[in-house]
Formats: C-alpha cells, sequence, structure tokens
C-alpha cells in the first residue's frame, strides 16, 4: 500500500468537499470495504483521505408527499432492515440483503454501493492490462477468462461488470442520486448516473472531481406487492452475480398497468430494460409474453467465449423473474 495522509471530516458536507478540494490527489472515504482492498493492491493510489463518517448523512426519512430518503452514509444492512424500506420498496431490501456478507453490510455505506468498482480480475491485477485502470493499455479480458463478464453494454475497450445488487434494485425504483460540490448540490437520475465504457472505460460516473453523493431518493412508488429480486450465482451466499433482475409490476387483475425491469451481472452498468417495460403495460400476463420479452431485453447482448452462457440464463431469469413479480408477494 501507498503511504498517504488522512484527515476526519466534521460539520457539514461542504467542509468535507473543501478539505478534500485542498488536497492533491484525495478521496473520500466511508465504510471502506471497497476502496481499502484496492489500496492494498495497489490499483487505486490517493494521496490523502478524507474521512466523511462524522458528517450527518446516515438517516432513512420518509418525504413529504411520499417517497424516503436514504443519507448517503447509511450502512447496508440499516437499509435492508428499516421499517420504511422493507414495508415499501422490498425490492431494494432484498437486493441490499443479497449482497456481501453480514460483516461487510454492517460497514458499507449507500454511497459507496453506488460507487462499487468492478470486481474483473484483471483490473485488480496491476501486471494485466486494463483500460480502466491505466487508460489505453488495453483489455485482457477480451480475450482472457471474461466468464463474469458483461454481454450487455460492452465496448472494444472494457467488458468489466457492475458489481452492485443495490445499484439494480436502485435503476429500477427510478431513483434520484443527490450529490455536492463547491457549486452547490444537483440531482442526477439514477440511470443516469454510471457511464458505459465507450472509450473511456476510467470514467465510470458523471460525478465531477470531488463531487459527494449526500443522499438517495426513492420515489413514492415502491411496488411493494408485485416485485422480485432474483440472483444467479455460483454460491448461496458471499458470490457477485452472474444474472440478476429487478422487476416491479403494477398490477390490474392479470393485466400489467406499469413495469420495471432492470439487470444486473450482464451489463457494465446497472442495466435498466426501458424499451422492454413498454412492451408489457396493457398486456397480460402469461409465460409466451414474458419469453417475449427476455429475448427482446438480451437482443443486443454480445457474448464472449467463456460467458455466452450469460445470455440464456438472463432470458431465462428475466422469465422467472416476471412470474414471480406477476404472481404477488404474500
Amino acid at each position: 500500500m501507498k503511504i498517504f495522509t488522512y484527515s476526519k471530516a466534521s460539520g457539514t458536507a461542504a467542509q468535507a468537499i473543501q478539505e478534500a478540494t485542498n488536497k492533491t490527489d484525495s478521496a473520500y472515504i466511508a465504510g471502506g470495504t471497497n476502496l481499502i482492498d484496492l489500496m492494498k493492491d495497489m490499483v487505486l493510489t490517493p494521496a490523502h483521505l478524507v474521512d466523511i463518517n462524522g458528517l450527518n448523512m446516515s438517516s432513512v426519512t420518509k418525504l413529504d408527499g411520499g417517497g424516503v430518503r436514504i443519507g448517503a452514509l447509511a450502512r447496508n444492512s440499516d437499509v435492508a432492515n428499516h421499517p420504511l424500506i422493507r414495508e415499501n420498496y422490498p425490492v431494494l431490501s432484498r437486493a441490499l440483503l443479497s449482497g456481501a456478507s453480514p460483516q461487510l453490510r454492517n460497514m458499507a455505506t449507500t454511497g459507496g454501493n453506488l460507487l462499487q468498482r468492478t470486481r474483473c480480475s484483471y483490473f485488480y491485477d496491476t501486471a494485466s492490462a486494463c483500460n480502466k485502470r491505466t487508460p489505453g493499455t488495453g483489455c485482457d479480458a477480451i480475450d482472457g477468462y471474461n466468464r463474469m463478464h458483461a454481454v450487455l453494454g460492452g465496448s472494444a475497450k472494457c467488458i468489466a461488470v457492475n458489481p452492485s445488487d443495490m445499484n439494480v434494485a436502485l435503476a429500477a425504483l427510478d431513483a434520484n442520486v443527490f450529490v455536492s460540490s463547491g457549486s452547490g448540490e444537483r440531482k442526477i437520475r439514477f440511470v443516469d448516473f454510471h457511464k458505459l465504457p465507450g472509450n473511456t472505460p476510467h470514467i465510470e460516473t458523471v460525478l465531477e472531481p470531488h463531487e459527494l453523493i449526500t443522499a438517495i431518493e426513492l420515489p413514492a412508488a415502491g411496488f411493494n406487492k408485485n416485485w422480485c429480486y432474483l440472483k444467479v450465482r455460483d454460491r448461496a451466499s458471499y458470490a457477485f452475480a452472474l444474472v440478476s433482475a429487478a422487476v416491479c409490476l403494477q398490477m390490474d387483475g392479470s393485466r400489467i398497468k406499469e413495469a420495471r425491469l432492470a439487470l444486473g451481472g450482464v451489463g457494465t452498468k446497472p442495466w435498466r430494460a426501458s424499451d422492454v417495460e413498454k412492451m408489457l403495460v396493457g398486456k397480460t400476463a402469461d409465460e409466451k409474453l414474458f419469453k417475449n420479452i427476455a429475448d427482446m431485453a438480451m437482443k443486443s447482448a454480445k457474448g464472449y467465449e467463456h460467458n455466452k452462457f450469460k445470455i440464456e440464463m438472463g432470458k431465462r431469469t428475466i422469465v422467472r423473474a416476471l412470474k414471480v413479480a406477476a404472481g404477488g408477494v404474500a
């Protein structure tokens, strides 16, 4: 690990931002469940860390007019088990509880989870070529062992998958992300927060330098009856998704009035399947419809030597998740 300096922010987000701005090559640290690993492996080498755990950003509160605001420092386990989330946004609760281990969920923060870096083995191996880690060096994953990599949203520069479970649920729920900088606060639609790799895979989000995530807001519609978060993985716990699906439906009998579908484990960013959602609205829920939707959702998928199976697995996961959601949750 590279030697670094450390300071503990207290007071307001503005003060923390100013402290980070005043330091050369600084980074914010909260739970540290991803950042510290990356620093140990010399993948990230910030010269200064600003500890933001002292900021008042850990509450989960109900908004006037509906919806919920989740502070960026709220721990994953606290969010997953919060009554407002369990009762009104169960797909988010299930997604959070599907990730990592209890120990990690007790430390990991909501804001940090948004910024969780890929688990691509070539990204973590500083001896490998990785455009995400070192722009312009190439991508060893494309012709290497790519079983865990993306089949949607990749480019000739990068096929690393976004690993977060929480992000898939937030995409389906149409969340908004609030960030602060020296210029004030701005709101970003969650589906616009992460960027596709294109020719710049090292730029993963729309955050500007030293911008600080302060909160996530969920709209009033939580889909607390017809929903499903389905995660397919190599083992029952503490494993990243091969494929995952977050489905939220509003039903009128067997007819679908509103639909949300987001995928994980297959995309270079949390993958919102907006186009196929429109094809579900107004239709009667049945297996034939769901199979057609799954085919359309994976139509643009591109498999590589070791991950071609994800395309068919993705289709089956979508069909199963739609069936569960349409059937309702007791």
